[in-house]
């Protein structure tokens, strides 16, 4: 059975020994008509609660945060008028004095003993939410067992980084009131934590008791400033290694490194992002927040391992836009990584709509407010790959490429075969070191003959390089204030 936890639960389980201290000020029910009143004084008694949130600061591994937690004891954890002023004006604090927000939320949303005064209280949380989100503050969700209705339908709905309890119950209406309605049970296993992780509706399943070390990672990458830079870089190269087809075909190896592979050796206290918070989740685009030889970015990009199995979707394009605006929240400078066979070729891709996507990343990448680099780290087929190519630096991988088609495709357009694909790479200067030469690369990391067989190297000089230029960049338009 799916635990449900009580506030002071949640205080213990994640916060700092002793270090809360309440931000709310007693509530008078007096106003409320006698039966409801006695329904509140019932609930105070059961939860040893005022109301259905706590509110106030504590620190979570010795870092501050604003805490709103839910108390399901009481009344359900349903949100009243009281309720949501008393989250409304703890984010609005939590702004003012700069700190993170963490809510932990179990509930089965908004008061229907006080109608629809206190629905509207859902717009005014969500207000101060974006509010402080604009300061570049983040926004931190856990969703407890249940979390349904209003709370899931806003504020529970709007973290930077969203998790849910194993097992918890999480849905826009809960089951229950479903049934009543229609006159079946609604489907079992669809509103659970771990569909809504599958889906990519949420971050991942992170149970309780674990939230302190997750809260620690992501404040880490967040809040904190740089860390000195461990990792070797490498003389810059000024030309080719490789003639363009074997260039390519070295890119195609299954040894080749991927993005994988770079925050695995130059990153560190990295979060993998799941989904588009929106309903999609394609495991071809990878979003995390990490630091890069010490520098806190976000990075979204292609992973060519799971494009063996699946090509890159519109719903991948999507996650990436996600990663950008999350960037641009809070902050932080984004690395895009490209390294793609080509987007999805599909009546499904055509119908989600694929090349919209694309143009809308470019778009994004094109008009960011954080300082950008992109590294075309492999293949760099088509749209997809343009997509996450524009940025303020671009640094690529000596035997990467980039090119409107596969070179075996542009043959069979040119020559009405596959034979000539050699001879279009050369002719359509689809090398990294003909960007270079073009002035479209801005920086050529040299690939060594070892780096075929064991590409370990070449990771940590591609993650080097990317923080390299990060910190150039936030040298000219200053690090931004934490």
């Amino acid at each position: 059975m799916t635990r449900r936890h009580t506030a002071s639960d949640l205080i213990e389980l994640v916060l700092d020994p002793g270090s809360f201290t309440s931000w709310d000020s007693p509530i008078d029910i007096a106003r409320w008509p006698e039966a409801y009143r006695r329904e509140l004084e019932r609930a105070r008694e059961r939860s040893g609660r005022d109301e259905s949130v706590i509110t106030g600061r504590a620190t979570v591994r010795g870092r501050p945060v604003a805490v709103v937690a839910s108390e399901f004891r009481f009344l359900a954890g349903s949100i009243g008028e009281d309720a949501g002023r008393r989250i409304t004006s703890a984010v609005r604090r939590a702004t003012a004095e700069r700190i993170p927000v963490l809510v932990t939320t179990a509930s089965g949303g908004t008061r229907m003993q006080e109608g629809t005064p206190a629905f509207v209280h859902m717009v005014d949380i969500s207000q101060a939410i974006m509010d402080h989100k604009a300061e570049g503050l983040p926004y931190l969700v856990h969703l407890g067992h249940p979390t349904t209705g209003g709370v899931f339908a806003s504020w529970g709905s709007l973290g930077h980084v969203t998790v849910a309890d194993p097992g918890a119950l999480v849905g826009f209406l809960g089951p229950k009131v479903y049934e009543v309605l229609n006159g079946v049970p609604f489907p079992e296993g669809v509103q659970v934590a771990e569909n809504l992780a599958h889906h990519g509706i949420i971050d991942a399943v992170v149970a309780a008791e674990h939230l302190p070390d997750l809260v620690e990672r992501v404040l880490s990458v967040l809040l904190d400033g740089p860390q000195q830079p461990a990792l070797d870089r490498r003389e810059p190269a000024v030309g080719a290694a490789l003639e363009p087809w074997a260039a390519i075909e070295t890119t195609r190896a299954e040894t080749r490194i991927g993005v994988r592979d770079v925050l695995r050796l130059g990153g560190a206290d990295t979060i993998r992002l799941q989904g588009t918070d929106e309903g999609e989740r394609d495991s071809a685009m990878i979003v995390a927040l990490t630091r890069l030889d010490g520098e806190p970015c976000v990075v979204i990009g292609q992973d060519r391992k799971a494009q063996r199995a699946a090509p890159m979707g519109p719903g991948a394009l999507r996650e990436a836009r996600r990663g950008m605006r999350l960037a641009n929240e809070l902050r932080l400078p984004l690395v895009s990584f490209i390294d793609t066979p080509g987007a999805e070729l599909s009546k499904q891709a055509e119908e989600g709509a694929i090349a919209g996507e694309i143009a809308r990343c470019i778009a994004s990448m094109s008009t960011m407010t954080v300082p950008t680099v992109s590294v075309l780290l492999g293949e760099g087929c088509g749209g997809g790959a343009l997509a996450l190519f524009p940025a303020d630096v671009v640094v690529a991988a000596q035997s990467s490429w980039l090119s409107p088609l596969p070179p075996e495709g542009a043959s069979a357009i040119v020559h009405g075969d596959a034979d000539h694909a050699a001879e279009m790479a050369r002719a359509q200067r689809v090398s990294a070191p003909d960007l270079y030469a073009a002035g479209k690369v801005q920086v050529l990391v040299e690939e060594r003959p070892a780096d075929a067989e064991d590409g370990i190297d070449l990771a940590r000089a591609i993650a080097a390089e990317a923080a390299h230029q990060v910190r150039i960049l936030l040298e000219k338009t200053g690090r931004p204030q934490r």
